[in-house]
């Protein structure tokens, strides 16, 4: 793939902004589509993102518009950073404009509610067929702030197809952010989705008043029960060592930037799931759906999810904060791989 490439980037959310200046900042020429003609408007003539980015300023060879087709057509790779629920829609409306060679990448994390697909089988089953055997899956730790800011980041770049892996990982590589490449998609997907539903575990126990030892614990054990759904699906558990799983997770579980562990804090001092989205004024934590889909898929293949269902029945259940730690700490003793 040439240095500098003509790229869409479809969600202007806080990451999808962060990533589309990284991008222009490198010098690929780039298209920002937002849902709202208005937002567009505003953004292309501030340079500023002022909703989801405030502060970033916008390169001048980065363009933003509403109109799908402007974003996506002729342009050799295409990145969709929309929030997982809304994947699906916004990929049969682009479905039209993608070229046969073109290559997707989703930087969106989350397992849709009903049919409890990850966003790859989302991807497969929306694309045209050129398109979805050249899709790539970008994940780890990586808050959009720091990624705008040019702070050092480092991720991985997943493709079942190597070399499609490799095209992802030169167009995006930069001196501040390091892109690794793997082949492990079910467990790049697995990893970047489920540790938000650990994310909001470990900021309510922070909400509650509990200590660094809870939060080790929670991060330690969320992630073998991550890595129990994922081998049990197919992923290597080793995927889960890496950027995708334990890097990923623990910047989610302890950075102040983090949306689910916000979600975690409130729900620990008291506050309902209700007043918390209603505060959150339109930015998503994609761990509150999530945690639905976790848990169904979980019970679907039958594999032991103890702090996933914890927080299921404290975001849909209305079990309080405490009773939920208490269930947890009350389980059977066990062997720790067991």
């Amino acid at each position: 793939m040439e240095r500098s490439i003509d790229i869409g980037v479809l969600g202007a959310g806080s990451f999808g902004t962060a990533l589309a200046k990284l991008l222009a900042d490198k010098g690929h020429t780039v298209t920002l589509w937002t849902r709202a003609e208005a937002a567009a408007r505003a953004m292309q003539d501030s340079r500023e993102n002022a909703r989801y980015l405030p502060g970033a300023r916008l390169p001048d060879n980065l363009r933003v518009t509403h109109d799908l087709g402007d974003a996506i057509a002729g342009r050799p790779l295409v990145l969709t950073v929309a929030p997982s629920h809304a994947t699906r829609e916004t990929l049969r409306a682009a479905r039209a404009h993608f070229g046969a060679d073109t290559i997707v990448v989703s930087a969106s994390k989350g397992i849709e509610n009903e049919s409890l697909a990850t966003m790859d089988e989302v991807l497969a089953a929306e694309l045209p067929p050129g398109p979805a055997a050249r899709t790539a899956f970008l994940s780890g730790p990586s808050f959009a702030k720091e990624v705008a800011a040019g702070l050092p980041t480092a991720v991985v770049a997943a493709a079942r197809d190597a070399s499609v892996a490799t095209a992802v990982q030169t167009a995006f590589a930069t001196d501040r952010l390091r892109v690794y490449t793997e082949t492990d998609v079910i467990g790049v997907e697995l990893g970047g989705a489920l540790k938000n539903v650990i994310a909001i575990a470990a900021g309510m126990g922070d909400g509650l008043g509990f200590g660094h030892n809870t939060r080790a614990a929670v991060i330690t054990r969320g992630l073998a029960e991550i890595s129990r759904l994922g081998v049990r699906m197919g992923a290597s558990p080793l995927t889960f060592m890496g950027l995708a799983g334990m890097g990923d997770l623990v910047l989610t579980c302890t950075g102040d930037l983090s949306r689910n562990r916000s979600v975690g804090l409130a729900l620990g001092r008291g506050q309902t799931l209700a007043q918390i989205l209603a505060d959150m004024k339109g930015q998503v934590a994609e761990g509150v759906k999530t945690t639905r889909s976790a848990r169904d898929l979980a019970r679907k293949l039958g594999v032991e999810m103890p702090i996933t269902e914890a927080m299921y029945a404290v975001l849909y259940e209305d079990r309080p904060a405490r009773q939920a730690v208490s269930d947890l700490m009350g389980r059977a003793q066990k062997h720790e791989r067991g």
